[in-house]
Order: C-alpha cells, then structure tokens, then sequence
C-alpha cells in the first residue's frame, strides 16, 4: 500500500497547522502543539510515505523494571547497558539488523535525535540515539530501548514520550510490584486509545506472585479494553551475572520473530497502528483548538475594548470640534475685536466694506487679530487630539490591568501613555487640514470676482472665517456664549457667501468637516495599532477552526485510502 499524494499533503498541513498555532496565555498547550507535530515528523509521516519499512518496537517501563537486561536478552547480545543508578536507562539504544541500518539512520525517523554508534555503555549519559547493527534481530523489526517514562530526569521522561509516540509497537515491561501504578496505565490507555499494537512483559515474577498477578493483570486489561494484547511473564532469576537465560525469552523472541517475517502482517500493523495514531492526535487537537478559541475570544474581548477606547477618543475630538468648544474666551474675543458682532452691520455691503477696512489696518502696523485667532484655534484643537490620545491609552493600558494582569507585566510601560510622537502628529494633522481648507478655498474661487473678493481679505481671513462655520455649533455652549459664538459663526459665514455663495459656503464646510473627522480618525488608528502587539499574541497564527479542520482531513483522507 501506497500512500497517494493528498494522503501526505493533509498530514503535512497539520503539521505546518501545529506548528504555526499560538498559546500566548497556555503553555501547557504550546508544549502539546510540539508533542504532536513531533509525533507526526518523528513517526506519522515516515510511516506513510513508506508503509512498508520496518517496524519500530519501542521497549519502555519504569524505573528498574528490567528493560535492557531483557533488550539483551532478546537479542542475545549486550546491545544496551542495564544499571542500578536510577534512572537505569539514559540513552536511548535501536537495534536493527543491518539490513535495516539505512532505514533507521536516516533522517526519516525521528529527525530531531541526533545519531551516534558504538559500544554500549560508552556514552551513557547522552541523550542522541545509539543505533546498533546487530544480525540476531531479523530484517523488518527494530527494537528501541527507551529511557524511563517514570525517569526523575525531566528530560527523560520527555524523551521517552517522544519515542513510544514513534512506535508501531508498543513492548511495555512492568514487574509484580509496579503493573498497578497508575503511570503504567496512563500509558496502557494511551495504548487503547491509539489502537497500536501492544505487548506487555510482566518481569521477574517469583514463584508467588506467579499464581495471581498475570491472571490480575489480565483482568486489569480487560477492563481498560486491552483484550488483544499479548502478555508474557518472566520468572524472576534472582542474581545473574551475565545475560538472562535464553530460555526465560525464547516465546518473547518467537512471537517478535514472527511479527517480522510476516510482510502483510507487518503492512496490516503499521496501517492499522498509523491510522490509530492519526485518530489520538485529531482528538488532541481538537482538545487543543479548544484552548485556541479561548484565546481567540479572549483576544477580541482585549481588541473591542482598546477599539472602545480610540472610538471614544476620536468622538471626543469630533465633539471638541463640534460644540463651540474652541471658540470659547480667547478665540471669540479676538474674532470679535477683528469683525465686531453682527449686529453692527446693517448689511452686507456695509459689514464687507468694514471688513475691508479692518483687514487694511494689517498692512498699515496696526494689529491684526486674526492671526491669533488662528493661532488660538490651532493650539486648542492640538491639544484636544494629544489630550484625547493619551486617555484613550491609559484606558486600555487599565484594560489591560484589570483584564490580563500577568501578560501587562510583560508589555513595555510605554503603552501606558500614548506613542512619544503624538504631539508631532498632531501638529502635523493641523497644519494638513489647514492646508486643505487653504486648497478648497483656491479651488472654490474660480472667477475673477471671487478672486478679488478673496485677495482683499486674505487667505488668512477666509480660512479663519471657514473653521469658524465648521467649529461653530452652539451645542455645549450656555448663556451669552451661545450669542457669542453664533454670531460670530453668522459673521464668518456671511463673510463667506459674499465671496462664493451659499450653497458652495455649505459644501466647504461639509467637505471641511468630513477631511478632519477623516484625518482624526486615521490618526487615532495609527495609536490603536500599538496595542496590536498585545491582541496579534492570541489572534495570530493557526485558528481554532482551520485547527479542527485540518486534524479531520489527515484522518478522513488516511482512512479512505487504508480502506481502500
């Protein structure tokens, strides 16, 4: 059986699924995304892109259970070094028959284990796979000693995990004292669940225990739905010196031999074991997008709260701009030393001609209002977008605070307050806007009369005049301001129609209006945008649907083609 090509390029998107998914707040999650793509780098892919290599028996147990004595045993050499320092076994150890060497030594199998040869014992405390060529296994089984999964070594009980996940069979060996320890069975139902196949070596049972721990066992696997596996007992031999007696192992060597010789079997088993581990690794994924929604909703709540936080920023600008509140004090009484209120014009003839005169006294030394008037706006609406800006960050950095207090710890305190550039970009955004006005008004007087109009007062008048009408609402002004400030806005826009009508008066401050809630909002995305750092870390990456979605093709794809 060959594995079609969409079979593989399922399998190697969930790989690359997995390894392109983020747990920024769960690191118990990012440890298992790496368990499971190792598992199918070290095993799932290999398997399937050549079904019919040799199996991988991964002999594992607890401390001291007897692992590289009956490894040897089996092989009937000294391949792996048995000790009595716990951990007993370190590094791990494969053995193959030469013919088999290549398959095991390439970069295949368990790409992430560094290769090394030579005597057993000589490096005992690495952790790089020894691979052994030894003409006592028979071509088509390797047999790999694995360190203890009960290791008080971290690093060994990882690494043990990581080989029985590279298996096609599973050799466990447990001893009368152990064969009830829970750790034993996490792994047994790991076994069940995986649907690999499974043979358990219940070591040095004494004459005693002989008579009611294999039948005890049995039960036990029975009840964990282990009634296919193949359960050896081998009698306790005392003290040795040397190598067990071959006959203690010779059934363990038959039933292994015959595994071997058996191509279809073989075939049958590394499907069957594949299809198994594909099937555990969907559940655990699964598991996994779980958690990955979690952080994807978690992340949302975090970027709906900060965008909350600008919106508000940016409509108070609006606001701010909208309600007179520029125009209060400073700003109207200047306007009203230039142009006086409305009612002392009794026309507009009259009132432009006054205008003219006022306009004249610039360019005779006498003062010139205007300029401050402008001047006083530019400041006040600086002030209101850097004023904006910096709550709208000490809110979020408060969200933050209060809704993920140990990843704000990580963040730079900066995020507190808004970017070191923002007063730049604010008098940038001033200076850009007024220029625009500057441009519509050019554009808006075409004709020479408007042109006239223009050059006698200014473009400094008429610019003034424009935001006066745009900033003029009397909503949020009270008593006399509203008089104030709508007069002065009647004055600036009637200033305005004497020069380019009315209806092209209220296009400009429509256009006016809409350009600086445009360039207040683009602004205000640009602050927003430094607390992408903070949502990116729980929405970027694989998702918790293309996670569930993948894990279901590799499995339907495998499937169809193991039965067809």
């Amino acid at each position: 059986m060959e594995f079609v090509t969409s079979s593989l390029a399922s399998v190697h998107a969930l790989r690359v699924a997995l390894d392109n998914a983020t747990f920024a707040a769960h690191d118990n999650a990012r440890a298992e995304a790496l368990a499971l793509a190792s598992q199918l780098e070290d095993y799932i892919l290999p398997r399937l892109e050549n079904i019919d290599a040799p199996l991988l028996a991964v002999v594992g147990g607890s401390t001291g259970s007897g692992k590289s004595t009956l490894v040897n045993a089996i092989v009937g050499q000294k391949v792996t070094q048995p000790g009595v320092i716990r951990p007993t076994t370190r590094q791990p150890v494969l053995v193959a028959h030469p013919e088999d060497s290549a398959w095991f030594n390439s970069d295949r199998v368990l790409p992430g284990l560094a290769r090394e040869q030579g005597e057993a014992g000589a490096n005992p405390q690495a952790t790089s796979l020894r691979t052994v060529a030894c003409d006592a296994l028979p071509p088509g089984l390797a047999l790999l000693d694995a360190p203890d999964f009960d290791s008080i070594d971290d690093r060994n009980r990882a690494l043990a995990s990581q080989l029985l996940a590279a298996a096609d069979l599973w050799v466990f060996v447990t001893t009368p004292a152990r064969y009830a320890d829970q750790l034993v069975w996490n792994f047994l139902n790991d076994a069940a669940s995986r649907d690999i196949e499974v043979v358990v070596i219940l070591n040095r049972v004494d004459t005693d225990a002989m008579t009611t721990v294999p039948e005890d066992l049995r039960r036990m696997m029975r009840e964990a739905g282990l009634t296919d596996v193949n359960l050896f007992t081998v009698p306790d031999a005392g003290h040795i010196d040397g190598q067990l007696p071959q006959d203690l192992v010779l059934p363990i060597r038959e039933h292994l031999a015959a595994l071997a010789a058996d191509s279809a079997a073989r075939r049958a088993m590394a499907a069957k074991t594949v299809l198994g581990a594909l099937g555990s690794v969907q559940t655990r994924v699964n598991a996994l997008a779980d958690v990955r929604e979690g952080e994807e909703e978690f992340g949302l709540q975090l970027s709906t709260a900060f965008d909350a936080n600008y919106d508000r920023a940016r409509e108070q600008v609006i606001a701010a701009t909208s309600d007179g509140n520029l125009l209060r004090n400073e700003v109207l009484q200047r306007w009203q030393d230039f142009v006086g209120t409305s009612d002392a014009f009794r026309t507009v003839e009259k009132w432009y001609s006054t205008a003219i005169d006022r306009v004249g006294s610039f360019f005779t030394g006498k003062p010139a209002p205007v300029r401050e008037v402008k001047a006083e706006i530019e400041t006040g609406l600086h002030a209101v977008v850097v004023d904006s800006a910096q709550t709208a960050a000490a809110r979020s950095w408060s969200h933050l605070g209060s809704m993920a207090p140990d990843l704000r710890a990580t963040l730079s305190p900066d995020l507190a307050a808004a970017s070191p550039e923002i007063s730049e970009a604010a008098a940038q955004l001033v200076r850009e806007w007024q220029a625009e006005l500057m441009h519509t008004i050019e554009n808006n007087a075409a004709d020479k009369r408007k042109q006239a109009r223009l050059m006698s007062l200014g473009f400094n008048v008429v610019t003034v005049a424009l935001m006066l009408v745009v900033f003029a609402s009397t909503a949020g002004l009270t008593g006399g301001e509203v008089a104030i400030a709508g007069g002065s806005a009647v004055v600036g826009q009637k200033m305005l129609e004497t020069i380019f009508g009315e209806d092209a008066v209220r296009r400009m401050a429509t256009r006016a209006r809409r350009d600086l809630d445009e360039r207040i909002s683009v602004l205000f995305a640009a602050e927003r945008a430094r607390f992408d750092q903070v949502t990116q870390q729980f929405t970027s990456g694989t998702d918790a649907q293309e996670l569930r979605a993948r894990a279901t093709s590799a499995v339907t794809d495998v499937a169809n083609q193991t039965k067809g």
